[in-house]
């Protein structure tokens, strides 16, 4: 293979890597500036919250979960409360598949490698790609959001709920392991 064709292919696979680097977690933080992901929250009644956290495609599951209870307990503590219980709560996942062309695929008719090849076929060329390729990456990107609808309370946690936590206890547990923003 000549090195003029080669060259797209490299930066091809720089740019790829070099973007693939940038990617992050969703760092916790109100969603809505300039951004769809992170926390929102809204009071119900006087002891009632809908809270919700969005990740993007790199927050895992576990993470968007962590970041949920994380802001229903700060919720809890910024209304005057002291314990949580969870009422309703569920995580959704948003699965989308992307197709790109494979960089690495190789037709042996076709003088140029690269997004411009065309099928030989009975001895001329034709206007049509070729019916077997060129081959196709596909990725699967899963997207998380958790929401809960939490009842919050004052004193000591209701005891053999398995729902109920100790907002003190989860801020101090979760805080140091949810990724905050730079």
């Amino acid at each position: 293979m000549k090195t003029r064709a080669l060259k797209p292919v490299l930066l091809a696979v720089t740019a790829a890597l070099a973007l693939s680097a940038c990617a992050t977690a969703t760092p916790y933080g109100p969603a809505g500036q300039g951004s769809r992901y992170g926390y929102s929250d809204m009071r119900v009644d006087d002891t009632h919250f809908r809270v919700s956290f969005a990740g993007n495609s790199v927050t895992t599951r576990e993470q968007v979960e962590m970041a949920l209870l994380l802001r229903a307990a700060e919720v809890t503590l910024e209304s005057g409360h002291d314990w949580f219980a969870t009422v309703n709560r569920a995580t959704d996942r948003d699965v989308r598949y992307v197709g790109s062309p494979d960089p690495f695929y190789y037709d042996r008719y076709s003088p140029f490698w690269g997004p411009s090849w065309r099928y030989y076929r009975r001895g001329y060329w034709s206007p049509w790609r070729d019916p077997f390729g060129p081959g196709m990456d596909f990725q699967e990107i899963d997207r998380y959001e958790a929401t809960a609808e939490i009842v919050v309370g004052s004193g000591p946690k209701p005891a053999g709920d398995p729902n109920a936590f100790d907002a003190r206890e989860v801020v101090q547990n979760l805080g140091p392991r949810v990724p905050r923003p730079m």
